[in-house]
């Protein structure tokens, strides 16, 4: 059986973060938008209210030799706002290095138009659909086990 609710992808900074939800059934990430951080809890509380949120997938950013830094520390600060918004939610840290240039190949594959301006919000947005895609795919194949 699937999820109750939904399941959410955040891409997390201190000016932007990236969101995305699966679909009802938890198979695909679906893009959000990018929002500021208190905008972004002020939308997973809709999210909530409308269809039930039952897990929070987060990029975890360690540094290149995978050491915490100091984006670290700001993620399990923003993880303690969502814990005390969202409590019942399970939340699950994912490696996020090298994820937003991984976003960029792939929106540049996709013949997008040019990443200025815009583009970073575009690469926010897909790094969370890309945290949430590898946890739905990892999560679905121990499903079918």
């Amino acid at each position: 059986m699937g999820p109750k609710g939904r399941l959410v992808g955040i891409d997390y900074g201190t000016k932007r973060v990236g969101l995305a939800v699966s679909d009802p059934l938890g198979l695909f990430a679906q893009p959000v938008g990018t929002f500021t951080p208190t905008e972004a809890i002020d939308v997973l509380g809709r999210v909530d209210a409308e269809d039930g949120i039952d897990v929070i997938v987060i990029g975890w950013p360690l540094e290149e030799n995978g050491s915490h830094g100091k984006m670290t520390g700001l993620v399990a600060e923003y993880i303690r706002r969502l814990k005390k918004r969202f409590p019942d939610v399970e939340f699950v840290r994912r490696d996020e290095r090298y994820s937003s240039e991984h976003a960029k190949e792939l929106i540049k594959a996709g013949q997008r138009p040019s990443l200025r301006k815009t583009g970073r919000s575009r690469i926010d947005t897909a790094v969370a659909g890309m945290l949430l895609q590898g946890y739905l795919d990892e999560t679905s194949h121990l499903n079918d086990a």
